[in-house]
C-alpha cells in the first residue's frame, strides 16, 4: 500500500508542474587599487563608467555642465593632462555639434598638448582636484533641438622632474 501510494504521489507531481517564485541577479564587481606613487582617480568611482547626462534648462534654454572631484597623487613629481580628441556633443549634423571646454584643477585641457594641472609640490602630498565639463554656447547663441551623445577622453602623465 505505501508502494502504491508513493508511485501514485510521484506520478502526480511529474504531471503537475511545480509552481514556484525565482529571482536572479546578475552584477559586476570590481575595484582599481592605485599605486601608491601616482594616481589619478573619480573621488566617487560610481560615475566614471556610467553616462552622465548634461542638465537642460527648458525656461532659459541653456546647458549645464559637469562638476566631479579627482584624488590625484605623485610621489616624484607633477601630473600633466591633456585630451584624446575633440570634446563635443553630437546629435548627427556636424552644423548642430556643442563643443565642450574641459577643465581640471582651474586649468583648460586641449587635444593638442598636455600640460601641468597639478604642481610637483601639490602631487607629492596628493590633493583633491575639480574636473569642470562645460558647454560651449553654438555661434549663433541657440542649442538646436535634438538628442546629443559625446565622449570625454582624459590622458594623465606623471611627470618626472627635469624631464
Amino acid at each position: 500500500m505505501f508502494r502504491k501510494l508513493t508511485v501514485l504521489m510521484v506520478s502526480a507531481m511529474a504531471c503537475h508542474p511545480a509552481f514556484a517564485a525565482r529571482e536572479v541577479h546578475h552584477f559586476d564587481v570590481f575595484v582599481t587599487i592605485p599605486s601608491q606613487a601616482f594616481y589619478v582617480i573619480p573621488a566617487d568611482p560610481g560615475w566614471i563608467h556610467s553616462e552622465q547626462q548634461l542638465p537642460w534648462n527648458l525656461a532659459t534654454s541653456t546647458l549645464g555642465g559637469l562638476r566631479k572631484y579627482f584624488d590625484v597623487k605623485n610621489e616624484a613629481g607633477s601630473i600633466e593632462a591633456r585630451l584624446e580628441g575633440r570634446p563635443y556633443l553630437s546629435n548627427g549634423t556636424p552644423a548642430h555639434d556643442i563643443g565642450l571646454r574641459v577643465l581640471f584643477n582651474g586649468k583648460v585641457l586641449s587635444e593638442l598638448e598636455s600640460s601641468e594641472v597639478v604642481s610637483m609640490s601639490e602631487a607629492a602630498q596628493g590633493k583633491r582636484v575639480l574636473l569642470e565639463i562645460a558647454p560651449v554656447l553654438p555661434v549663433d547663441g541657440v542649442y538646436k533641438p535634438g538628442s546629443y551623445f559625446g565622449s570625454v577622453n582624459l590622458l594623465f602623465n606623471a611627470v618626472l622632474p627635469g624631464a
